[in-house]
């Protein structure tokens, strides 16, 4: 048989290896999307027809929810970086969300976020329990997860997903372990925990303090951030929550909410639509994340008791069936501005169940 000019023979192989460079060019980028971007809403043909006991209005909220959702969803720098930085400039949560020893002196006067006009002046009782200096790096972490406790977590699979980020907020003293672990991890860098919790789950502190230590252990070594001065009332609960950290020994850090933070925070987002309500404390450690952290995943901040793709009922939180009572904050809207910044390529919010092996 005749053999091929040497040239065309270069040529053909030539040609060959630049097929084979693409085809695993193609290959890597499906496998780094499938890891950024996990499952959203099903195709068409598997969503199941509305219930007749769809939840009041969430019609029209979930066909838009799904309609944003549905887009995919690709990181808008300019618009991550522009809100930021208006954050860290108005706000200031890199030096004032936490109350410090340096930002809090001895005999300042604290003025309550919600009874402002109320004040406290600051004892060496009540000095002793600030932490003493910031606890944020001055480098932003990568990829931070805040983590709320909505039902819509139950069944997800978004247990490795969270647990892969850099850092992992948690709110309000979440049930770990205890088979959720798939769903939603366990890794806890800062967990809040509010005033409500300590009065009705532990009786103020007011009797044996060793349960309430006790259930911090799943939180390991993670920062603990209490809210003591947004009521007077619960100031001296959330004192007696440090007090009682450091008798027993645990290794979890107390520390407590900024008002002054709190203040400016409502007053950014008020001048931007967001009117009623006190912002929940999911809502607060949100933008906290998004001064500290380039890239922020949000779970498990869906209010509604229909699932927005499967329509299944949805518990308010995945390790109780409890109702939910808005009488101090104001979720649907909380929720529509993270949707909003979801669509704006701001942070991510994840509504979807997440693929293992997808971290």
């Amino acid at each position: 048989m005749k053999q091929p000019p040497v040239k065309l023979s270069i040529l053909l192989m030539t040609t060959v290896l630049c097929l084979g460079s693409l085809l695993i060019t193609a290959f890597w980028v499906l496998v780094d999307n499938s890891a950024i971007l996990p499952s959203g809403p099903p195709s068409p043909k598997k969503i199941p027809p509305w219930p007749s006991n769809l939840c009041e209005g969430c019609r029209a909220l979930i066909e838009k929810v799904r309609e944003r959702y549905s887009k995919t969803w690709k990181k808008q720098e300019d618009n991550y970086r522009n809100l930021s930085s208006q954050l860290r400039s108005q706000c200031q949560g890199f030096d004032r969300a936490i109350i410090t020893q340096a930002n809090t002196p001895l005999r300042s006067n604290i003025q309550y976020a919600v009874e402002n006009k109320r004040t406290l002046r600051v004892t060496p009782e009540i000095f002793s329990t600030f932490i003493k200096e910031n606890p944020f790096p001055t480098k932003k972490w990568d990829t931070c997860a805040v983590v709320g406790n909505s039902g819509i977590l139950t069944n997800s699979s978004c247990g490795e997903m969270i647990d892969s980020a850099e850092l992992v907020i948690r709110c309000n003293l979440p049930s770990l372990g205890k088979g959720y672990e798939k769903h939603v991890g366990t890794k806890t860098d800062i967990v809040t925990a509010n005033p409500s919790i300590l009065l009705n789950e532990y009786g103020g502190l007011m009797g044996p303090r060793r349960p309430f230590v006790e259930s911090l252990h799943s939180y390991g070594k993670s920062m603990m951030v209490l809210s003591p001065f947004s009521y007077a009332g619960n100031t001296p609960v959330c004192l007696m929550a440090v007090h009682s950290i450091r008798d027993f020994e645990s290794p979890i850090q107390p520390m407590f909410f900024n008002p002054d933070y709190i203040q400016r925070l409502k007053d950014f987002w008020r001048s931007r639509g967001l009117t009623r309500g006190i912002h929940s404390t999911g809502l607060v450690m949100v933008n906290i994340a998004l001064e500290q952290c380039a890239n922020v995943h949000v779970y498990g901040f869906w209010p509604f008791i229909n699932h927005p793709f499967e329509l299944n009922a949805v518990n308010n939180h995945y390790y109780d069936d409890k109702k939910a009572t808005w009488t101090v904050h104001f979720m649907p809207d909380e929720f529509d501005l993270l949707l909003r910044l979801h669509s704006q390529g701001v942070l991510r919010l994840h509504l979807g169940n997440c693929r293992p092996g997808t971290n």
